[in-house]
């Protein structure tokens, strides 16, 4: 069907600029001081508009692997643990939307938003049916809406949740993953696979509305990375979308997480702010934040983490803040999590729902 100076070694700075990502350079507070609330549905009000024909920007759903890459060292990737591990470059990404995969024999759907910079996994299997994601063409508050062509329902992709058709009400389970760049998962994983462009033409190649032959060496967000606005009007050139908010520029990359009735946005500059890594509880799971290139998270077994000249540590050992294994041969478990822009995670779960 269709429808700080301790997290320099990192490659940032405390105002948490890094390569184009946008976020404020306002001294933060760091104390947790918001309210908790249980996560809101994404909301009912949401604007949702046909922008594209169903399939314009086409998923992959056979998905090829090798280990030469076709992008550069500092492209970033999303990456899958497997044997052997996957990487899922946004270079490749930008033209799909969605990759239809499975790692061990788990049926997973790797999916990116462009305009929301949102890269979430998750599984695809639903009440034991196996679902397979396409894009819609349609966009709910600038963010991708997929759809399964096994029953037509529509799905937003920041959320996860379905909103329209048969599986209304329905939510997929994230999936463990975590953004790094190329060259840095090429070498945690000399035997690491990374996906491989297809040869399918994509309406983000075309200056139409009509699918177009795919050059995977052209950027077609970059110009609306590098500017101010945010979401589709801003990305065609237009002023985008009002931010009534000083604390929090909309496009700082946030990693959410939601367990137990709770969810919780990080802030890739808050964290660093707080020297690049905070420890806190999610629902019931107690957590630490990491935020270098990029932000990850892990279960916190119960350690004290701080910065310690240029290396994170605690219980008496270093972390890396990318895998979460220790130097004595220890590791921490990944909490499933949304990497996005701050304007959409907002957008699905409101103004209070970030780490402060």
């Amino acid at each position: 069907m269709t429808p700080g100076e301790c997290c320099a070694p990192y490659g940032f700075d405390l105002q948490g600029r890094l390569d184009g990502d946008a976020s404020v350079s306002t001294p933060l507070c760091i104390a947790d001081t918001r309210e908790r609330k249980p996560p809101r549905a994404v909301h009912r009000d949401m604007q949702v508009r046909q922008v594209l024909e169903p399939d314009a920007i086409p998923s992959i759903d056979d998905p090829t692997f090798d280990t030469a890459y076709v992008g550069d060292p500092d492209d970033r990737v999303l990456a899958l643990d497997g044997d052997p591990p996957r990487a899922y470059p946004f270079r490749i990404l930008d033209f799909h939307e969605i990759v239809n995969d499975s790692i061990r024999g788990d049926p997973l759907t790797v999916t990116w938003c462009p305009l929301c910079a949102s890269a979430v996994v998750y599984e695809r299997r639903v009440d034991g049916r196996e679902l397979t994601f396409g894009v819609s063409g349609k966009l709910a508050d600038d963010d991708l809406v997929m759809y399964d062509r096994e029953t037509g329902s529509e799905w937003k992709q920041s959320a996860g949740e379905c909103i329209a058709g048969p599986l209304a009400g329905t939510a997929l389970s994230v999936h463990p993953a975590r953004v790094l760049r190329w060259a840095a998962f090429a070498d945690a994983h000399p035997d690491g696979v990374v996906l491989q462009p297809p040869d399918l033409p994509s309406e983000a190649a075309s200056d139409t509305d009509e699918p177009a032959p795919v050059a995977y060496d052209e950027e077609p967000y970059h110009e609306y990375f590098e500017r101010e606005g945010f979401g589709l009007d801003a990305h065609r050139g237009g002023e985008g979308r009002a931010w009534n908010r000083t604390d929090l520029d909309p496009k700082a990359v946030v990693l959410g997480i939601e367990r137990g009735g709770d969810a919780v946005g990080y802030p890739a500059p808050r964290v660093r702010a707080a020297g690049g890594v905070v420890t806190d509880t999610v629902g019931d799971t107690p957590v630490v934040v990491f935020a270098t290139a990029e932000p990850h998270a892990f279960e916190n077994p119960g350690h004290e983490f701080e910065c310690v000249d240029g290396e994170f540590r605690a219980d008496g050992t270093v972390w890396e803040p990318v895998t979460g294994e220790s130097a004595d041969g220890r590791s921490l478990d990944p909490v499933p999590a949304r990497r996005l822009f701050a304007f959409t995670w907002q957008d699905d779960h409101g103004p209070d729902a970030f780490y402060r």
